[in-house]
């Protein structure tokens, strides 16, 4: 299966969104590590809701392409740091 059956065109713009929105939430003082990913799902289902309208469907797409912003992230960040 392909990435696009999943994630609809208008929505694919919000996985770089997201993962700028958690670089600069990361380097806010004051905010948890583990809040991060919570934050940037409030803000993808709302990005999702304003792109496609408030539905079932930009609801899904909302935390959809918040999973692969973050996964995303860690893929990066793991490859980067990885210990032998």
């Amino acid at each position: 299966m392909d990435f696009h059956h999943y994630v609809v065109e208008e929505a694919l713009i919000l996985v770089p969104v997201l993962i700028i929105i958690g670089k600069i939430i990361k380097n806010t003082p004051r905010v948890a590590n583990w809040t991060i990913p919570y934050i940037l799902l409030v803000i993808g289902i709302t990005l999702a809701g304003l792109i496609m309208g408030f539905s079932i469907e930009s609801f899904i797409q909302g935390v959809l392409v918040t999973g692969t912003a973050v996964f995303t992230h860690q893929i990066v960040k793991q490859s980067l740091n990885k210990t032998s």
